[in-house]
């Protein structure tokens, strides 16, 4: 068995332990001084979504007249709400990251409210169904930048997901939103594997391995690209985590399973023992989910990325910039050439 904490840094040697490298207030939020803005400086027009810890409007700012999104937190822990403020502070301005313009909270409740850059964008779940096979690689290379930046300053987002990525189809811009389950990336240090999305879970959350890292997005966005070039909502859909692991076990097989849980001396929930016992499920190559829906958005190059991204063991994951420097990503690159402004 290997120790998985020499395995990660491994992994992790590409960005480097940049939290520890950093002086310590670089990544500390537990005493923050935030500094409040003016909460009738904005006024919100009509609600967006809403999500389990906040509701979204659309709004704007008085003083200067634009647009807005308005973000009103549930009632959450303080160390949560510093947590995300000190992340979006840590990765203002950075490549196809939302922007985090000002901070307000609502005097009698202390509801705090974040307001950040609007971009005009539809549900990306329902625009995607529209997606040519241009547009999926423009899209997907936007939220690796987005992603390589973050991990590049130590921080896992623990939550990629269709709704958390914002599109603009007119200019083909993206910001990656919703930061609240990211963190600060520790070597060695056990994280909270209740995060990020059931559908868009990494097998290491799903199987209680705490030393996970930044190549948990890796997974996220690997299921998200199954989802897109395969035409379908959702790749993996399971209707509990135990059933999202059997999900992924029947495409996935066993035998790379079992090889990533002896590598690190991890167990498999006795749930999912039962459920795939005496079934010996083999490996499915991702080509048996073309179909002529589907089939002008599946390339070979596709699917080899897919592969590299969709791997049981968390070390085995190509990073951002392995993915980047990918081959199906050169159109993609020849688009932004023409087409993105310096």
């Amino acid at each position: 068995m290997e120790k998985s904490s020499e395995a990660n840094a491994n992994w992790c040697g590409e960005y480097g332990p940049v939290c520890l490298e950093r002086p310590e207030d670089y990544s500390f939020y537990g005493a923050m001084q935030l500094r409040w803005g003016d909460l009738n400086n904005y006024e919100c027009y009509h609600k967006l979504g809403r999500g389990k810890y906040s509701e979204v409007f659309h709004g704007c700012c008085k003083s200067n007249g634009k647009q807005a999104v308005i973000k009103v937190l549930k009632p959450v822990k303080v160390e949560k709400i510093f947590r995300e403020i000190k992340i979006l502070q840590t990765l203002y301005g950075g490549t196809n990251i939302i922007k985090l313009c000002d901070m307000v909270q609502e005097p009698a409740s202390q509801t705090p409210c974040f307001i950040y850059e609007y971009m005009p964008c539809g549900e990306t779940k329902i625009i995607a169904r529209g997606f040519n096979d241009l547009d999926v690689r423009i899209y997907l290379y936007q939220v690796l930048e987005a992603l390589d930046f973050s991990h590049s300053h130590g921080i896992m987002h623990r939550d990629v997901k269709p709704l958390n990525i914002v599109i603009n189809e007119q200019t083909k811009e993206l910001r990656l939103i919703d930061w609240g389950l990211a963190d600060f990336y520790f070597p060695e240090k056990e994280y909270n594997v209740r995060v990020a999305s059931r559908y868009y879970k990494g097998p290491e959350l799903l199987v209680d391995d705490k030393l996970y890292h930044y190549s948990l997005d890796i997974w996220s966005l690997g299921c998200t690209m199954a989802g897109m070039i395969f035409k379908v909502d959702t790749f993996f859909k399971g209707s509990d985590n135990f059933d999202q692991l059997v999900k992924i076990i029947k495409v996935l097989g066993e035998d790379e399973l079992h090889e990533y849980l002896y590598r690190y001396g991890l167990k498999l929930p006795k749930e999912v023992r039962k459920a795939i016992k005496d079934h010996d499920y083999q490996r499915v190559p991702f080509t048996a989910f073309i179909n002529d829906n589907n089939k002008h958005m599946v390339s070979p190059e596709a699917i080899d990325l897919l592969e590299k991204l969709l791997k049981y063991d968390k070390n085995e994951r190509v990073n951002c910039k392995e993915a980047m420097a990918h081959k199906y990503f050169e159109p993609a690159k020849a688009w932004f050439a023409a087409n993105r402004k310096v």
